[in-house]
């Protein structure tokens, strides 16, 4: 091969693999904002508000429990309540652990309002004023006083309604986490609440008929 032919082939490859590699690079790069590698010690802002958020999802779920304790309700119901409370009253605190050891701010729920004696109206709010009934498949005040004031004969259906929709709420939630998470346990425990929760939508979508 001529010395000008074998020079030009020479470059020629030289430029396709540093394109090549520059693409590699590119390609990690969007790949690394896209998706953090999934790490046992250390997370990222999609954890803390995961954990921050579901924390709060959690919390209305528990309180949407306490209504049912003076109600009539079938026994698979009730006990479907009480399976909802053993699996999400444990997460709570898993919640609180996490964002205390990431030094996070804990934040104010719908329970700590009730224990302190607020009404349902303020139950909705946190302290700066953050609605949490944009998170998805939160109730708002007003579902909650409704669901409270309910008739024994509606109270049943209309808790099981709400609590479908609070489950895919935090089905979606944990999605989120599966897909931006960083902190191992985390994305451990979307895996969890996805599994559990929607086994919970199934079998409250039959009690519903």
């Amino acid at each position: 091969m001529p010395r000008k032919t074998f020079t030009r082939a020479l470059g020629a490859t030289t430029l396709a693999m540093t394109l090549a590699l520059s693409a590699v690079a590119c390609g990690n790069d969007d790949t690394s904002e896209g998706r953090a590698e999934v790490s046992a010690t250390e997370h990222n802002d999609a954890d803390v508000e995961f954990a921050s958020d579901m924390l709060q999802h959690h919390a209305q779920a528990l309180s949407m429990v306490d209504l049912t304790l003076e109600r009539p309700l079938d026994p698979e119901v009730q006990g479907l309540a009480e399976q909802i409370r053993a699996a999400q009253a444990p997460e709570i605190e898993t919640f609180t652990d996490w964002l205390t050891d990431w030094d996070e701010e804990i934040p104010e729920t719908m329970r700590d309002h009730a224990n302190a004696g607020h009404d349902m109206d303020e139950m909705d709010e946190s302290e700066d004023g953050m609605d949490h009934g944009d998170m998805p498949g939160m109730m708002t005040a007003d579902d909650m006083q409704a669901l409270e004031d309910a008739s024994d004969d509606e109270f049943q259906t209309m808790w099981l309604e709400m609590m479908v929709e609070h489950h895919e709420g935090a089905v979606e939630m944990a999605e989120a986490e599966q897909s931006e998470g960083q902190y191992k346990a985390a994305v451990e425990l979307a895996d969890d609440i996805i599994e559990s929760q929607s086994a919970e939508i199934e079998t409250m979508e039959e009690l519903l008929g």
